[in-house]
């Protein structure tokens, strides 16, 4: 079983290199040509090291002196040897580096634009740890064994070059080569075996070692506030130990081998010596013969290790290779269309949905998804504000992602200004619709970076006239560097209301036609709500801001009479559709619900002064965020 696997590791990882090779092989190449020069001039020089002494300094010393010209010839022929190995050590590492770092460069570039590509539900299926090492620990580990590989190539055909040498000086030296290389050979492969197993446990280790520390990083707020710094910290450790005890191993495997792969080339050098000078009484060979053959083994043995070196890191690769190929192959992305809305119309869409089922993939590959909406349909008018109300789990996240098109519907449709979003380009839509989710996201940058997003005609006058809109203004305004205020990591220096307020500048200063609010003032002081809403619905007084047709989930009911109509949802499906006022007159569920949070609004008024930021909901009222 152990020979099974290590015949199909060393298949499978001879694959990778030639998906190598077949990429960048140009520079492949240039790098063999280099490590070829450089192991045709140890067999040179092995021949005129061996003529330089036998020629030159044993006749020298025979006779007491030595020729100028003679020795200036030698010099010059070492010399111009020295130049040339130089030259091909410099191709070589230059072509395998570009090479390894190239490819490097490919793949995660590869990996990041398919993240792009596939759904949010495969990304659910995926923890952010495991994505990180994707596309940096795993894409390096593929890739790791292209730096020995021209070397390893290059000395493969000095090998036969040496062994056709041997043959030339003579037949008992070669017998001893023969006996040497073999052997260092499958002392390689042996090695190689024992090390692959260690080699995948260390990169599968380097992998559980990052995600830890990720969530550990990225959940610092519950690690510290659930007082479980000593426990995450314990976890790490002891994760952290595997890998160190794996990497000992694989530095103990190496502490075995290695004397033996540097004494093998020397014991060879012993037998030519023995079997050489034997052959020299004879009469057989030459004194220069057996001292460029004896020469030839003592420098073989660094570059047989290249080969080892590509057998070693063989496991590694492979485990990369696969794990990396599992985000390439993944399906499930969604192709865009060709079509384009009307370029003229710069007025709000209309947005609707005919029938729309949807459900979710399922965890594992033999269950079947759970169905989270079913026969959906209604209307977003243009110009109108359309507010989505319902309990937690009704499917209002889902309706709000299917309308920026994040996930599409199992069937029915979901149109824009009579056109099935699945039949825009990216472009198109992109340009069209807007959402800002409940939990705001801010990059690391500036407060005009996070607003621009480098988008084209979005000057300061468009980024202040956004956040006018958005009310946010007046704290940007006061920020120490105004609009080049740095934000910290996820927005931490501001405060929640202030980044929900934040992303909804960043989507109104796109100028959509339709934006889609997914609960996105939670955080907001409910006066500033309004403010904003109602800023919305009278948008077309701000300068170069449209307006904008508005599907907002809401639960306050200071938001939800806002609204021009209000569609109540339950357990996936659309109960009842009209006024705020209708609905309360006609819909006890749709009462229920409203009353309850407009009652904790005011229990939470009581205990505290009205800030930025409010206080979380009671329990069973919280914001869905997944669905």
């Amino acid at each position: 079983m152990a020979s099974k696997t290590s015949r199909d590791v060393l298949s499978r990882g001879l694959g990778v290199l030639r998906q190598a090779i077949r990429e960048q092989p140009r520079i492949f190449s240039v790098a063999v040509v280099g490590s070829v020069l450089f192991g045709g001039m140890i067999i040179v020089s092995a021949r005129v090291v061996g003529t330089v002494i036998g020629e030159v300094a044993l006749p020298a010393i025979s006779r007491g002196e030595v020729g100028a010209g003679t020795l200036a010839l030698a010099a010059a022929a070492l010399f111009g040897i020295s130049v040339l190995r130089v030259a091909g050590i410099f191709g070589r590492r230059l072509g395998a580096g570009y090479m390894q770092y190239r490819l490097q460069a490919s793949y995660r570039r590869r990996v990041t634009r398919r993240y792009l590509e596939l759904p949010l539900s495969w990304h659910h299926r995926n923890s952010t740890g495991t994505l990180l090492s994707n596309a940096n620990s795993d894409v390096e580990a593929a890739w790791y064994p292209i730096a020995p590989l021209p070397f390893a190539v290059g000395t493969l055909v000095m090998l036969v070059g040496a062994i056709v040498s041997l043959f030339a000086t003579d037949w008992a030296l070669a017998l001893v080569g023969l006996a040497v290389f073999p052997a260092l050979f499958a002392l390689n492969v042996v090695y190689s075996r024992r090390m692959a197993p260690r080699q995948a446990r260390a990169q599968r280790l380097r992998a559980e070692v990052s995600g830890i520390a990720h969530e550990s990083f990225d959940g610092a707020l519950v690690v510290k506030t659930m007082g479980r710094e000593a426990q995450e910290t314990a976890r790490f450790a002891g994760r952290a130990g595997e890998l160190r005890d794996s990497l000992i191993a694989v530095g103990r495997l190496r502490g075995v081998f290695d004397p033996l792969l540097e004494t093998l080339p020397s014991l060879g050098t012993l037998a030519v010596l023995v079997v050489g000078a034997f052959r020299l009484r004879q009469g057989a060979i030459s004194v220069t013969e057996l001292v460029s053959v004896a020469f030839l083994f003592t420098v073989l043995a660094f570059p047989v290790r290249a080969i080892g070196w590509v057998l070693a890191e063989l496991p590694r690769s492979v485990a990369g290779w696969d794990r990396v190929r599992r985000v390439l192959d993944a399906t499930g992305e969604m192709p865009y269309g060709q079509r384009v809305l009307d370029q003229d119309s710069a007025g709000a869409a209309t947005l609707t949905f005919r029938d729309v089922h949807f459900s979710y993939p399922p965890a594992e590959a033999h269950q079947t998804g759970a169905q989270v909406l079913g026969e959906v349909g209604f209307t977003v008018p243009a110009g109108r504000t359309v507010a989505l109300v319902g309990p937690t789990g009704a499917g209002k996240s889902t309706i709000a992602s299917l309308a920026v098109r994040l996930v599409d519907p199992d069937s029915g449709a979901v149109t824009l200004d009579g056109v099935d979003v699945r039949e825009l380009t990216a472009a198109s839509l992109a340009g069209a619709v807007a959402l800002v989710a409940q939990v705001p996201f801010v990059f690391d940058d500036t407060v005009r970076a996070n607003i621009a997003l480098d988008r084209p005609g979005i000057d300061d006058e468009a980024v202040w006239a956004a956040l006018r809109l958005a009310e946010a203004d007046g704290f940007v305004a006061a920020l120490p560097d105004g609009l080049d205020t740095m934000v910290g990591e996820r927005g931490t220096s501001l405060s929640g209301g202030q980044r929900q307020r934040l992303t909804l500048a960043r989507a109104l200063a796109g100028r959509p036609r339709l934006l889609v609010l997914d609960d996105a003032t939670s955080a907001v002081d409910p006066r500033v709500e309004a403010a904003i809403l109602a800023g919305l619905r009278s948008s077309a007084a701000e300068p170069g801001v449209p307006v904008a047709s508005i599907l907002v989930v809401a639960y306050r009911r200071a938001t939800i009479a806002l609204a021009d109509e209000v569609i109540y949802v339950e357990q996936g499906r659309v109960l009842a559709r009209g006024t705020h006022s209708e609905l309360l007159a006609t819909v006890p569920g749709y009462v229920d619900l409203v009353t309850a949070y407009e009652q904790a609004e005011v229990e939470r008024a009581q205990e505290s002064a009205y800030g930025d930021e409010v206080a979380p909901l009671p329990s069973g009222l919280e914001i869905e965020v997944d669905r």
